[in-house]
């Protein structure tokens, strides 16, 4: 299951890894502009490490949605270690390795050097293998989840998808035209249908059709008296009576450009239906570098995906150190 971090790559292995750090990077462009331009400064030639380049350092750290509370816990571990150092280079290789630190859980240990890229993934021990997918609406969510289906069938999964986000007909529609890209089958009901049906019946289609991959979608609002929280409950024991012990992921899309705002939310689905794994979509907008580490380190979960572009290969998975370097190089 592991990845063999000294096994030599062949040369088309290393060429896609060059591939996938070039895109991180080009996608990657607006939010190194806003992370690194102050960063540079701030470790440029002939600094100094004293309490004014602390003071200043704390400032940028901040201001890239890394959050207070981080912030000043990495500062104290910076500082200690600043105490062995000379250079402000050496400075800023200190501040890459915290910022790589503060990711727990590294959902793909030894991916991280290009020489050592493999392309193949970690197949799931069940099957079908079913994933939830939550988050507000306007994240990305189902976009996200169209993503993954083209993923996974271009893996040669079978791949179904559930239409439960079954108060908004347009959320249905979006599904269907996600299914017919990926070539994935697809349960659905009419608008207005009962959501934890959908995903029983979803993986009640997977068991019989032998299916891989389950990815289910889920309302992110409702223009309803209900609770969505309740209904998201009530679809994650629905799984469970059919299949037990699924959902074996419940994967939440954040939009990375809200900020500190998407810990709260992340935090409010996390009370809800204990999730398994982050995917932070549009860092190819003017989101701050800053607020992955955030989001990594005060929920304690692995970011599975990053989304740095439009195109499917953009939805990448995450890897701290390939991220961390991208963002200073």
């Amino acid at each position: 299951m592991g990845f063999n971090l000294f096994k030599k790559k062949s040369p088309e292995k290393k060429e896609q890894g060059n591939k996938i750090f070039s895109r991180l990077k080009t996608g990657l462009s607006k939010t190194r502009r806003l992370l690194t331009t102050d960063i540079n400064d701030l470790f440029g030639s002939g600094k100094t490490i004293d309490g004014a380049l602390f003071e200043e350092l704390e400032e940028v750290l901040i201001s890239s949605d890394l959050g207070i509370d981080v912030t000043m816990e990495m500062m104290g571990k910076i500082k200690d270690k600043a105490q062995k150092l000379s250079s402000s280079e050496e400075l800023k290789q200190v501040l890459k390795e915290e910022l790589i630190g503060l990711f727990p859980n590294n959902p793909i240990p030894n991916k991280h050097s290009i020489d050592n890229f493999d392309a193949s993934d970690e197949q799931p021990i069940t099957k079908p293998h079913v994933i939830m997918i939550v988050g507000v609406n306007g994240t990305g969510k189902t976009t996200t989840l169209g993503k993954l289906a083209m993923k996974f069938t271009s893996q040669g999964k079978k791949v179904l998808i559930a239409a439960a986000d079954t108060f908004r007909a347009a959320a249905i529609e979006q599904v269907e035209i996600w299914a017919n890209r990926s070539n994935s089958s697809i349960v659905k009901h009419k608008e207005g249908a009962d959501p934890a049906a959908v995903a029983y019946d979803s993986v009640e289609a997977a068991l019989a059709r032998d299916i891989d991959i389950v990815l289910i979608d889920t309302a992110g609002r409702l223009h309803t008296q209900k609770n969505l929280m309740e209904e998201l409950k009530k679809i994650k024991r629905s799984i469970n009576k059919k299949m037990p012990g699924a959902p074996h992921e419940v994967l939440m899309v954040l939009d990375a450009t809200t900020g500190q705002n998407a810990i709260s939310q992340a935090n409010l689905f996390n009370e809800a239906v204990e999730l398994t794994q982050i995917a932070l979509t549009k860092l190819d907008g003017t989101a701050k570098g800053g607020i992955v580490a955030a989001i990594a380190s005060t929920m304690k979960l692995p970011i599975k995906y990053i989304g740095v572009g439009e195109q499917i290969e953009d939805l990448q998975e995450f890897d701290p150190i390939l991220f961390i370097n991208a963002l200073f190089d």
